[in-house]
C-alpha cells in the first residue's frame, strides 16, 4: 500500500492532470465522432488490467482510490483479467456495443490491428504535450501511423532469472556467457538432479521468448527490423534461429511435464517452481521477482535471485547486446477518450511511476522513476535493457495478431517434439499472407 505521504502527493498531482489535458486537448487531431461520444458530467470508467495478483493488484486498487478521491466526477471500475485471456476477450469486447473504456495493450502489431474495429480512440491531440516527457521515445511503440492509440506505463527486457543457491550447489560460478557455457550449466544441475529450466509450455509464449532469442542471435538488426515491416521471413538467419532451437531443445533442459505448465499460475507453475527452489532458471521478463513473489512463502527470495542476458549465439549476425522486450500499456476506446486519456497521463506520473518501480512490477517508462527500483538486479536489468543497441518488441506483439499467434503456435509445436525449423517460417508467413 502507498505511504499516507505518497497518497497526499498522488491525489494533489491527480487532482491537476485533467486541467492540463483540457488546456491542450488538441480538439482538431480527434475525430468528430469521437468528440461527440465524449459524456457530460460524472462519468464511469471501465477497465481491464492483468493485474490479478500482488503487488501490483494492490498498487492499481490505490491508484483507483486516490484517482476517485481526488475526482469525484469519475468512477473507475477495474476488472483484472488472467494475461492470457486478453488475445480473445480484447478482439470479441471491440466487436460489441460496449468495450471497455480501458484496456492493456502491448503496442505494435497488435494494436494495428485492433484500430480497425473503429473502437480504439485516437488519443493523439490529447497526449502530445506530455507524452515523450514521461514515457520518451518508448511511446512510439503505441503509435500506429504516427498516430498515438495507447499509452505504455512499464517497460520491459527478457533474460533468464536464476537461483544463486541452486548455482551454487552445481558448482556453476559463475553466470553462462556463451550458449557453450548454457548447455554446460545445464549438464552440471542434471547431474545434481535438479530441474535446469522451467518453462510454462501450456501457455506458449514463453516457448517463444528461445525462437525470439535465437533470431535476435542469428539475424542482423536491419533484417529484424525488415522482416517485421514486411511481415515476412526471408533471409537464411531465420531457419538457422529455428535450428539452434532444436538444437538447444535436444538437450532436455526443462523440467518434466513442462508442455502442461502454465507460466504464471500457482506455485507449479514455471515462475512458482524457480521461486520454490524447484528448477534453477527461466527466461523471462523483468516481471519475474513480482510474480514469484506471490507464488512462494519465502520472504528471502529477492536475495536469492540473480539475473544474466541470454547468451551469445556462435556464427550468428545479430548484435550480442540486443535485447529482447517489449511493455506494458493501455488503449482507450472511444466513448470517453478524454476521461480515459487524464487517466493515463496519471499513471505515467513520477509519483505513480515511483510506487510501480518501488513495489517491483516493472520497469518505469518514467525515467525519473528509475532510482526507486526496489533491488540491484532490477537496476541491473533495467540498465541493460536501455544501453541495449536494439530492443526488439515480442514477435507475437510485433507482428500483428495473427501472425505472432501463428509463430507461437509453430514454435509450441517444435517444443512438443513435432515440426521443423523450416516450419516455423513456414507457418509465419503463410499467416502472414492470409492477413492481408
Amino acid at each position: 500500500m502507498f505511504v499516507k505521504r505518497r497518497i497526499t502527493v498522488l491525489a494533489a498531482l491527480a487532482a491537476v492532470v485533467p486541467l492540463a489535458l483540457a488546456a491542450c486537448s488538441g480538439g482538431g487531431d480527434t475525430p468528430a465522432q469521437q468528440q461527440q461520444q465524449q459524456p457530460s458530467g460524472p462519468v464511469t470508467l471501465t477497465w481491464w488490467h492483468n493485474g490479478t495478483t500482488d503487488p501490483i493488484k494492490s498498487v492499481w486498487a490505490q491508484v483507483v482510490a486516490d484517482y476517485q478521491k481526488a475526482h469525484p466526477e469519475v468512477t473507475i471500475k477495474a476488472q483484472p483479467l488472467q494475461n492470457e485471456d486478453f488475445n480473445t476477450k480484447v478482439p470479441l469486447a471491440l466487436q460489441s456495443p460496449e468495450p471497455p473504456d480501458i484496456y492493456q495493450s502491448w503496442g505494435a502489431g497488435d494494436l494495428s490491428g485492433q484500430i480497425t474495429s473503429g473502437k480504439v480512440a485516437d488519443i493523439t491531440g490529447d497526449t502530445k504535450s506530455w507524452i515523450e516527457q514521461a514515457t520518451g521515445k518508448f511511446g512510439e511503440k503505441w503509435q500506429v501511423d504516427g498516430k498515438q492509440y495507447g499509452v505504455p506505463f512499464t517497460q520491459h527486457f527478457v533474460g533468464f532469472w536464476y537461483r544463486k543457491d541452486l548455482f551454487q550447489q552445481a558448482g556453476i560460478t559463475t553466470p553462462p556467457k556463451t550458449m557453450d557455457e548454457l548447455n554446460a550449466a545445464v549438464t552440471a544441475l542434471k547431474a545434481k538432479n535438479i530441474a535446469p529450466i522451467s518453462v510454462g509450455g501450456k501457455d506458449r509464449w514463453p516457448d517463444a521468448f528461445y525462437f525470439n532469442y535465437f533470431a535476435i542471435r542469428e539475424c542482423s538488426t536491419a533484417v529484424l527490423q525488415q522482416s517485421v515491416k514486411a511481415v515476412k521471413l526471408e533471409d537464411p538467419c531465420w531457419t538457422k534461429a529455428g535450428q539452434d532451437l532444436k538444437n538447444f531443445l535436444a538437450t532436455e533442459p526443462f523440467q518434466t511435464g513442462f508442455a502442461g505448465t502454465p507460466a504464471q499460475q500457482g506455485a507449479g507453475s514455471s515462475a512458482g517452481l524457480v521461486a520454490n527452489g524447484k528448477a534453477a532458471m527461466e527466461l523471462q521478463g523483468d516481471w519475474e521477482p513480482g510474480t514469484m513473489s506471490s507464488l512462494t512463502e519465502d520472504k528471502d527470495l529477492d536475495s536469492k535471485i540473480g539475473w544474466f542476458p541470454f547468451p551469445t549465439v556462435a556464427g550468428g549476425q545479430g548484435d550480442p547486446a540486443a535485447a529482447l522486450g517489449g511493455g506494458d500499456g493501455f488503449a482507450c476506446t472511444t466513448r470517453a477518450s478524454k476521461a480515459c486519456t487524464a487517466f493515463l497521463q496519471y499513471l505515467v506520473s513520477e509519483p505513480v511511476q515511483t510506487e510501480l518501480a518501488a513495489k517491483g512490477t516493472g520497469l518505469p517508462v518514467n525515467a525519473a522513476a528509475a532510482k526507486s527500483l526496489k533491488t540491484d538486479t532490477l537496476r541491473q536489468v533495467n540498465d541493460y535493457g536501455t544501453k541495449a543497441p536494439y530492443v526488439q518488441m515480442y514477435f507475437d506483439r510485433a507482428f500483428p495478431t495473427a501472425v505472432g499467434a501463428a509463430l507461437n503456435d509453430a514454435v509450441a509445436n517444435m517444443f512438443a517434439g513435432q515440426g521443423t525449423p523450416e516450419g516455423i517460417v513456414t507457418a509465419v508467413n503463410q499467416a502472414a499472407a492470409g492477413n492481408k
